[in-house]
């Protein structure tokens, strides 16, 4: 019987197996892809909003020479905080199952069954992708996460959306030579973008260098066309790829089934109590951004970095 299972080997999922292990808990975290999954599917050149110190954790320094880190350096620094806190994690193990039995939880993946008296979830959103919901979406053409601009040069693209991922393939998409069409359901560019990039997107769109449609929507998607719906009526464009960077969302049913209650404003958040992040299931608690439902803007790797002591103080106080 472990005192607690960490579902999710994010940053704040190791955050919360280093304060299990310095208050000398026994404690398995429990991965379903690779150390830092969300991290490793970032974009290969992203470049983090916040500054390196931000994202540290483990009270191991973050070091890079940009002030900003990409997603390399942070997948080198979680690998290093893993390594020398000799964290216990499973990795490529995905949690299928949490059951509470009296005081305890049951956990069973898809190679082992586990028994611990907590469960942390801490999954992130970054595995559903928010769905056009259009016909055609799911051509081979459509792609819901941007990798890299290379298989994209000298094509015609589609990119809808208008938040920082969005932004950010539209322009290195561009700069590699796609011709690049931003279509945008708001009036204008997300305000949550990135401050040094925003001018960038802004003026490459003013002059033309990249077609934006605002206040408009994808009606169907086909093999080498795209209907639009704009301010101006009905359109079709030529198109070669959609790169439908429209966000994620956390799994609310695999929450549901796990007894978690969600709020039914729209915005689906998991019930928990701020103070301790304990939900209203007694033992099972929430960390990280899956604690934000669809306001996935909310909880960021340097905000929730806390939640992790938070747990464990509250553990520690009914152990």
């Amino acid at each position: 019987m472990l005192d607690l299972i960490i579902i999710g080997g994010g940053p704040i999922g190791l955050a919360c197996g280093i304060a299990a292990k310095e208050q000398s808990l026994s404690y398995l975290i429990l991965e379903k892809g690779a150390l830092v999954n969300s991290i490793y599917h970032y974009p290969l050149y992203m470049t983090f909003f916040s500054t390196a110190e931000r994202l540290e954790i483990g009270n191991i320094p973050f070091q890079c020479i940009a002030p900003k880190p990409g997603r390399q350096e942070a997948l080198e620094y979680y690998r290093s905080v893993t390594r020398r806190h000799d964290l216990n994690i499973h990795l490529y193990e995905a949690v299928q199952t949490v059951h509470k039995e009296e005081d305890n939880f049951t956990v069973h993946t898809g190679k082992a069954r586990y028994q611990a008296r907590k469960v942390i979830i801490a999954t992130g959103f970054y595995d559903i992708p928010i769905l056009l919901d259009v016909p055609g979406e799911s051509l081979p053409k459509v792609q819901h996460y941007y990798k890299e601009a290379h298989p994209y040069a000298f094509r015609k693209v589609i990119v809808a959306g208008a938040s920082n991922s969005a932004v950010d393939a539209a322009l290195e998409l561009w700069r590699k030579g796609a011709e690049v069409t931003m279509i945008v359901r708001k009036p204008a560019i997300g305000e949550r973008v990135k401050y040094w990039v925003r001018p960038d997107i802004e003026n490459r769109i003013a002059e033309g260098s990249i077609k934006a449609y605002f206040s408009s929507g994808i009606t169907a998607i086909r093999e080498h066309e795209v209907d639009l719906q704009t301010p101006g009526g009905p359109l079709t464009l030529e198109n070669d790829a959609v790169l439908a960077l429209t966000g994620y969302r956390p799994d609310y049913h695999w929450l549901e089934q796990c007894g978690v209650r969600l709020s039914d404003d729209g915005l689906r958040r998991p019930e928990h109590n701020p103070l301790t992040m304990e939900t209203n299931v007694p033992g099972l608690y929430l960390a990280g951004v899956v604690c934000g439902g669809l306001e996935t803007h909310k909880w960021f790797i340097e905000n929730s970095r806390v939640h992790a002591d938070l747990i464990i103080s509250d553990i520690r106080a009914k152990k």
